[in-house]
């Protein structure tokens, strides 16, 4: 009789982590999060129906806004002039 209760018992104690484990196997990750917010100067500039081209010299990496007139500007001068500190 003993050793039909311990055998349930065993069973009782292997059943709540198979239990667990299979709830969290069915489960899906978080996807992950967005990092911070668009370049604002981009964003005006595509706003604006401009295209944003990179360019890189020995300073670094930078946009160059061409916009529809055909006009080519900086993407944070363009968004300097356009939006000036108060």
């Amino acid at each position: 009789m003993r050793s039909q209760t311990y055998t349930r018992e065993m069973i009782k104690a292997l059943l709540l982590p198979l239990g667990v484990l299979l709830v969290t196997a069915c489960t899906q990750p978080e996807p992950p999060r967005a990092v911070g917010m668009a370049n604002p100067a981009s964003v005006y500039c595509q706003s604006l129906g401009g295209k944003i081209v990179l360019k890189s010299d020995d300073r670094g990496q930078f946009g160059i806004c061409h916009l529809p007139d055909g006009t080519q500007i900086d993407e944070w001068e363009l968004f300097r002039r356009d939006h000036p500190v108060k």
